[in-house]
This record gives C-alpha cells, sequence and structure tokens, in this order.
C-alpha cells in the first residue's frame, strides 16, 4: 500500500492511531512476503527436484528450478498489477 493513501485513509486518527495501522500494514505486508517466497520454494522445489544423489542440483533440475520461479514471480507480478487496477477503478467510482 503507498503511504500516500494510507495518509489519505486515515486522516482522520490521532497520530498514534496512524503509526499503529501504518506498523500493522508494515508486518502484514512482510508476512504476505514471506508468504509468496515459501510458495516458491515449496512448489518449485516439488516439481524441479527429483533426487538427492548430489548436494548440489543436477543440470536439469536447476534449469527447472529457475524457469518454475520466473514464471512464478511474473505471475504475481502480473497478479499485483492487476489487482491494483482492479483497486484504481474502485477508489474512482467511489
Amino acid at each position: 500500500m503507498e503511504k500516500g493513501m494510507l495518509s489519505a485513509d486515515l486522516e482522520g486518527l490521532p497520530e498514534e492511531d496512524k503509526h499503529r495501522m501504518a506498523t500493522l500494514i508494515d508486518q502484514l505486508q512482510i508476512r504476505d512476503s514471506l508468504r509468496m517466497y515459501n510458495s516458491l520454494v515449496e512448489r518449485c522445489f516439488t516439481d524441479c527436484v527429483d533426487t538427492f544423489y548430489r548436494k548440489a542440483l543436477t543440470k536439469q533440475e536447476d534449469t527447472c528450478v529457475r524457469r518454475c520461479a520466473e514464471k512464478f514471480l511474473k505471475h504475481s507480478m502480473r497478479v499485483g498489477m492487476r489487482f491494483a487496477e482492479l483497486n484504481q477503478g474502485a477508489a474512482t467510482q467511489d
């Protein structure tokens, strides 16, 4: 969430409450980032890693993990952009 949007939405609140809300929003964003990262790791590992004969990934596994991570991140970015578009459209209708 943008800090400017946060300020406008919380304009009538006391400073202490604004600070609490900003802290809460930051914590939620960190939590969501960690969830996305964990989901990425779990999904790509499950889909790509087949053997445990070596410490390092095989070339095929490495390529698979890289492609998987790239797709996951591109998809997440696109979903985020689409959500922002929809959110902005909803805000202008108010």
